[in-house]
């Protein structure tokens, strides 16, 4: 069995779906930046503009998907975030793509950001795109979720993944994408186990396999059963 999706092809913290001509990234988290206890400005805004440009640049996809977690916003809209979202949809816009927005749970305010949203989005080839915080409520080829924002220690290193299912939910393949926020660090997956994972599409993740995006190569492993205690 193949260690990575062949229906998949992999980008930094995104996935290209070619069948359906979708990109899909999961977890921008915009005002993140703002919610941080730090002195500095992180330019949080800049970094998720020129990294989705270069996706739409690589890719030129016919559609993009932003599966849930655009903000990371509560209470009010920090200055700046409308900013930031306007440049994404615009860099969406400019590459001729059309976007399509799955409603995540930090997602309670993109009415006043004017973002309209879906629970789920379904594309022509039979993927359902959803957040991950909860079960899909629809049949599906196969799944692509966020929330995880999963990572994996190699060598002493956390570098995010991907992880892939094979058949892992209700026969399907399941596909869970990385925060492409770089100022999340990331949930480690190493010794993950029953039970213990936030999305409960990772129920049982013994045969999950991680995925690392190095270099621009996909350098897929063993399940997560295999994994334990070696890296």
């Amino acid at each position: 069995m193949s260690d990575t999706p062949p229906w998949a092809t992999f980008g930094e913290r995104a996935v290209h779906l070619p069948g359906p001509d979708a990109l899909v990234l999961a977890d921008l988290h915009v005002g993140r930046d703002a919610a941080s206890d730090v002195s500095l400005p992180l330019s949080e805004g800049v970094d998720l503009r020129e990294r989705l440009a270069a996706l739409l640049a690589t890719f030129s996809p016919e559609t993009v998907v932003f599966a849930g977690d655009l903000l990371h916003v509560h209470g009010t809209v920090p200055g700046g975030v409308h900013d930031t979202v306007e440049d994404l949809l615009a860099a969406v816009a400019s590459a001729d793509a059309d976007l399509r927005v799955v409603k995540g749970n930090h997602d309670t305010m993109l009415d006043a950001v004017g973002v309209d949203s879906e629970s789920f989005v379904e594309l022509d080839d039979g993927t359902v795109v959803c957040h991950g915080h909860e079960l899909p409520s629809v049949d599906a080829t196969r799944y692509v979720a966020g929330h995880q924002h999963p990572a994996v220690k190699i060598e002493g290193h956390r570098r995010p993944c991907f992880l892939y299912g094979p058949e892992q939910y209700e026969g399907r393949d399941v596909l869970v994408l990385p925060a492409f926020t770089r100022l999340a660090p990331g949930t480690l997956v190493n010794g993950l186990t029953d039970g213990a994972a936030d999305s409960p599409l990772l129920d049982e993740p013994d045969g999950f396999r991680p995925v690392v995006v190095s270099e621009g190569e996909a350098l897929g492993f063993p399940a997560l059963a295999d994994l334990r205690g070696l890296l």
